[in-house]
């Protein structure tokens, strides 16, 4: 009796296992991918692309042109971004213009850094020592400043500042009290004489933790007395200080 011939072993049909582990492993790390997405129609069309492409074995050109939309769609936040950056830098010319006479004698300075425009208020020019109310005459002063805020949408934070020498009068127990005052005091300026929404505005206190200059000196400590108006711009952040408070790149 003649013995059956035995098929030839196929060594390789572990590879079509294989191909599906890796199929359904692609599936799942996409799927995830498309769970983490905050825009509730980009995960759709995520999980669309990949059925279809599953199905068709077109995965590589699905996702190719699903990462392509998602690249066009992340272009119009960078345009909205070089429009704002623009429009503080038109701010920054016009002020640099306008307050000439306040910068030169170093009553104001006004400069661009990463999180806006920065207008800082020296302490000597628009407060009493000691004190949260303004002087009178900071009026004519703070006038193109509150234009330039009118003019523009961006939201403002007003950050008071101090030097290292402890206060305790009736009024401030210590720097942080002062610092926070004044920033309340110039919101109450420009919502009460030029009509600026209040809701524009955060209003911060930061005492003697953020100076520009040497606490060291009567000259530091001087400068280091001040309140700053920051337009923020496209890249709000904390306070990035340099020794010298020199204007930063933006």
């Amino acid at each position: 009796m003649r013995r059956p011939k035995l098929e030839p072993v196929n060594h390789e049909r572990w590879l079509v296992s294989y191909a599906d582990f890796v199929t359904l492993m692609f599936a799942f790390f996409v799927a995830l991918y498309a769970i983490s997405l905050k825009d509730r129609s980009s995960a759709t069309q995520m999980s669309r692309s990949v059925r279809q492409a599953v199905k068709s074995g077109g995965v590589s050109d699905a996702l190719s042109t699903l990462l392509g939309d998602k690249h066009e769609a992340a272009a119009a936040p960078a345009k909205k971004t070089d429009a704002v950056n623009g429009s503080l830098r038109d701010s920054y010319q016009r002020l640099s213009r306008e307050m000439h006479d306040e910068i030169q004698t170093g009553a104001v300075r006004v400069q661009m850094e990463r999180r806006g425009l920065v207008i800082t208020l020296q302490e000597k020019a628009f407060y009493p020592s000691g004190e949260d109310s303004l002087f009178r005459e900071a009026d004519v002063q703070l006038a193109p400043i509150a234009k330039v805020l009118r003019d523009i949408p961006n939201a403002v934070q007003l950050e008071g500042h101090t030097d290292s020498v402890p206060i305790h009068t009736a009024r401030f127990k210590n720097n942080w009290e002062l610092s926070a005052a004044r920033s309340i005091a110039l919101l109450q300026v420009f919502q009460s004489k030029y009509d600026l929404p209040p809701e524009r505005f955060v209003v911060a206190g930061y005492g003697q933790n953020a100076p520009v200059a040497t606490n060291d000196t009567a000259e530091g400590r001087a400068r280091n007395r001040r309140v700053e108006i920051v337009i923020l711009g496209a890249h709000p952040s904390t306070p990035e200080r340099n020794p010298e408070g020199n204007p930063t790149d933006y």
